[in-house]
């Protein structure tokens, strides 16, 4: 799925508030609704596989509203249950921009989209060449002592650049519009200041005030 061509029009939308998917992460989900289980049967059928995760972003008189930029993922695994309801990993494949809603008598929502200007998410593994990684563990290792979290230090200071920064991204506890916004970072080194704001910040609510780099 690395070519554009590759990348059908239309895809299936999965609006789920503060569940981010990031290019070459994975994402468990567990699928109940009846609409739900429908949108993966029929996705099982195409050759793509891809269903589109979205933030919703409800306006006054449009509660259905969606942001305009999410996350495709390809099913990679999934297993079914004795009553019908699926557990399924999605594994980001590239971000892409919302055009328009497709009318059609399926109970799920669809979309044309528009994969241009996300050509790093079909790239790669990103690399940030500004990272000082001691100084983000830092501020990580306070984030989660104030909220007395636990944490595998041995495996956070050995993994890559953009496994760390993308799990924490998806992992940690932020509002759905502080994912958005971490999904919208045009690469990994913004996605990171990103982060590092919102711990931040996290910790100065928490009266955890001072300079919280050092």
């Amino acid at each position: 799925m690395s070519r554009l061509a590759d990348l059908p029009e239309t895809i299936a939308l999965f609006p789920l508030p503060g569940a981010l998917l990031l290019p070459r992460a994975h994402l468990p989900l567990h699928l109940f609704e009846p609409r739900y289980l429908q949108m993966f049967d029929d996705m099982l059928k195409t050759d793509a596989r891809l269903i589109g995760m979205v933030q919703p972003n409800p306006v006054p008189g449009n509660d259905k509203a969606l942001h305009r930029i999410g996350c495709a993922g390809r099913v990679t695994q999934f297993s079914e249950t004795e009553d019908g309801r699926y557990m399924v990993t999605l594994t980001g494949i590239s971000r892409y921009r919302l055009i328009e809603e497709v009318d059609g008598f399926t109970p799920y929502r669809r979309a044309r989209v528009d994969w241009a200007g996300f050509e790093a998410d079909r790239g790669a593994t990103e690399e940030d060449g500004s990272f000082d990684r001691r100084r983000f563990l830092s501020i990580l290792d306070r984030f989660f002592s104030a909220r007395e979290l636990s944490a595998d230090w041995e495996s956070l200071k050995e993994a890559d650049d953009e496994l760390l920064i993308n799990s924490l991204a998806m992992l940690l506890d932020f509002d759905p519009e502080e994912k958005q916004a971490l999904l919208e970072a045009p690469c990994l080194s913004t996605r990171r200041e990103t982060l590092v704001t919102l711990l931040e910040y996290a910790l100065r609510s928490g009266d955890d005030h001072g300079d919280l780099m050092q």
